[in-house]
């Protein structure tokens, strides 16, 4: 059913039109204030908004009308407006549609051209609608090439470039990024796209491989080499022999285990725990951080020789923050998988929430997305996701200080979380440290809130 919003300062007029157009079939909303157009068009989406031209008393200008349209207009671009006006020429009618008016309908109106005016615009309005739905069709098969990463923006293309450039190529690649910003789908596209395709692709998390395990888990061990040695285990060197190995938070090393990993890929070969045994491996090295790498090395906390190693060439990846005309093609994505995972006929976000979302700094960028999405669908009760869906929290924060609109424990600890992992570009350790935690405590906590 067509939703459409009436705006105009006389209550009759809205009343005798309401109960006219709901005869024939559309959702009608009436508001007499115009002053309250921006927080309408936050809070719902309409199909068509007719709007009246003149709210003073004796005002037949027009500019009122001529206002309120820029002010709808910045809200939602695709809002399609038909003026309405009881003084009305073929200058201001001209005037109207240059200012991005769609029609213009004189006072009072007949039924028939009321309805015809009408019907015509919500036309204009599913064709636009078809092709943002096109927009962003061509955009998902021009990243097809590239599986689950999704992005038409200019940062993106840029990524889509270079891995265009050196995925065929064996140059060991180092991918720079805040979390959540899609460094293993990178990784995992440079190796589809490589010679390797049809190897392995091995995937090592450094943050969660503690000191003591180090070696066995990259270099394998043999039985017996050490107490819970039970029997032989291959190394995740070894393992992606042929193939590509990727190095995941490699930023979270200690100097004493850079000293060991640069070694092995300086020989291009490993030593299981437990023998004497040299193993050359094959591999294409991939690795990724979210911390300042380059500062760590000027600090003395990272090898530069260990990080030449790793970034013959480097590929940065933008927040999504920096990439907010790619919101809309992801909120989808995210919108269609989880309607499916959760049987849910959830079928579309309104601009009022594609609008918020673009103005969301999104410091767990697209997997924070991601979540939101999820939780909307699961939660939302209509089939066309709105802004009192979401839950953005960061909306309280602003510059370096917190205003808390609750004082509920644990609301305002996950905002002070989500505020110092913001603050430290996604760096879990720097967060972790400036709250105070160890790091698993702050993952545990982050698991706990969704974040």
């Amino acid at each position: 059913m067509p939703k459409i919003l009436l705006i105009d300062d006389d209550r009759d007029v809205l009343d005798a039109t309401r109960i006219f157009l709901r005869q024939h079939g559309f959702d009608v909303e009436t508001e007499e204030r115009p002053v309250f157009i921006p927080k309408r068009l936050q809070d719902q989406s309409y199909d068509l908004i007719l709007l009246d031209m003149n709210f003073s008393r004796g005002a037949r200008s027009g500019k009122e009308g001529f206002y309120w349209l820029d002010q709808i207009l910045e809200e939602d671009p695709l809002a399609v407006v038909v003026l309405v006006t009881a003084y009305g020429d073929v200058d201001t009618a001209i005037h109207a549609i240059k200012q991005g008016a769609t029609d213009f309908i004189l006072k009072p109106w007949k039924g028939e051209k009321l309805l015809a005016t009408i019907n015509a615009a919500l036309k204009l309005r599913a064709s636009r609608n078809e092709v943002v739905r096109l927009k962003a069709h061509q955009a998902a098969q021009e990243r097809d090439n590239f599986q689950e990463i999704i992005g038409a923006s200019e940062a993106m293309q840029h990524v889509f470039n270079s891995i265009d450039k050196v995925a065929a190529t064996d140059a060991n690649v180092l991918i720079l990024g805040e979390n959540g910003t899609g460094k293993e789908l990178v990784a995992r596209a440079l190796h589809q796209h490589s010679k390797r395709a049809t190897q392995r692709f091995v995937s090592v998390d450094m943050g969660a491989v503690s000191e003591s395990l180090f070696e066995s888990e990259l270099f394998g061990h043999a039985k017996g080499a050490f107490t819970d040695a039970h029997g032989h285990r291959v190394g995740r060197i070894e393992l992606a022999d042929k193939g590509s190995l990727f190095l995941d938070e490699i930023g979270n090393l200690s100097l004493p285990l850079q000293a060991k990993l640069l070694n092995a890929l300086q020989q291009r070969a490993i030593i299981r725990l437990g023998t004497n045994e040299v193993r050359k491996v094959d591999i294409r090295l991939i690795s990724a951080t979210n911390m300042p790498i380059h500062q760590m090395v000027q600090e003395k906390r990272f090898r530069q020789d260990l990080l030449y190693r790793l970034n013959t060439v480097e590929i940065q990846l933008p927040p999504l923050r920096d990439r907010q005309d790619d919101i809309p093609l992801l909120a989808n994505h995210f919108l269609q998988q989880y309607a499916q995972k959760y049987q849910k006929k959830t079928q579309g976000l309104s601009s009022a929430i594609l609008k918020r979302m673009q103005k969301y700094a999104w410091p767990g960028n697209v997997r924070e997305l991601a979540h939101a999405i999820e939780r909307a669908v699961i939660m939302a009760d209509g089939d066309v996701l709105q802004p009192k869906d979401f839950y953005f929290s960061m909306e309280a924060i602003q510059g370096d200080s917190i205003e808390l609109d609750t004082y509920r424990l644990e609301e305002v600890e996950k905002l002070i979380i989500r505020k110092v992992i913001s603050k430290h570009g996604g760096n879990i350790s720097l967060a972790a440290r400036e709250l105070g935690l160890t790091r698993t405590s702050l993952y545990r906590r982050i698991e706990k809130y969704g974040l």
